[in-house]
């Protein structure tokens, strides 16, 4: 476990520089935190900083956006906030886009934690003292 702790948005360039830099090999990448801790806001940023240029917004009702990266690969942005049970993600092919080879980033991730490879990258997005939030990395 590793933790990074930004203290204003300014800050969140530098914050996606160390998660991609934490990345590895990792494809799979889950984050956790309540309502307002920034997933979407710090899932942007990396998309940025990884040469997406699409217009990145959070898939709470799609459930999955595609964001076309260079060398024919893709982040899928993934949000399980309104799914009510795990066969909605059986539904929407999951089990194929984690397979992929292309980036997977899954905000609310508890509904298909099982669905999960053992190796994805684990983000937990907190809030500190003064509104600044603290990243921890599960790795």
């Amino acid at each position: 476990m590793i933790s990074y702790e930004i203290k204003s948005l300014a800050e969140l360039p530098q914050a996606a520089d160390w998660v991609i830099k934490n990345f590895r090999d990792r494809r799979i990448v889950a984050f956790y935190g309540e309502m307002g801790t920034g997933k979407t806001t710090l899932i942007k940023e990396i998309c940025l900083k990884m040469g997406c240029n699409s217009n990145i917004t959070s898939p709470t009702f799609a459930i999955v956006n595609e964001y076309p990266l260079k060398e024919e690969l893709s982040i899928y942005h993934f949000d399980f906030y309104r799914l009510v049970k795990q066969q909605e993600l059986t539904d929407i092919g999951f089990e194929e886009y984690i397979v992929s080879g292309n980036y997977c980033f899954i905000e609310w991730p508890e509904m298909g934690e099982s669905l999960l490879p053992q190796e994805t990258m684990k983000i937990n997005i907190k809030e500190g003292e003064k509104q600044n939030r603290i990243l921890t990395i599960f790795v």
